[in-house]
């Protein structure tokens, strides 16, 4: 067997990080703007759509409201003293912290839900 003296050529593959990038771009999922496309647009996130969300679902859980899931009025007391008791904490751990506006909205949304609970609680 006939020695050679020269090392074999070591051949580095520098363009294994682009190809690498090209395909992960074409295999990642479509980004989650698609997805918000699909929804419409949103409010923007603010105290007063945190109040009315939470208003909306205890006005479904006292069986004010059709539930969007079921198209039925159906009633649990235990969650909308839930919803209720969660705004009430809300309330009181955002004082001095709120407008005017916010206040107001407060003040009239917890009177609402406590006088439908106690209506539907007689009912």
């Amino acid at each position: 067997m006939s020695e050679n003296n020269e090392e074999p050529e070591l051949v580095v593959d520098t363009d294994w990080k682009s190809k690498v990038e090209k395909e992960k771009q074409i295999t990642e999922e479509p980004s989650s703007d698609a997805d918000d496309d699909a929804m419409g647009d949103l409010p923007p996130a603010s105290l007063a759509m945190l109040i009315s969300t939470f208003y909306s679902q205890a006005m479904m859980a006292l069986g004010v409201m059709d539930n969007p899931s079921t198209g039925k009025k159906e009633m649990d007391l235990r969650m909308a003293k839930h919803f209720i008791d969660t705004l009430e904490m809300l309330e009181e751990k955002t004082k001095g912290n709120v407008n005017a506006d916010e206040t107001k909205m407060f003040d009239e949304v917890l009177h609402l839900l406590r006088m439908a609970y106690v209506g539907a609680k007689k009912s």
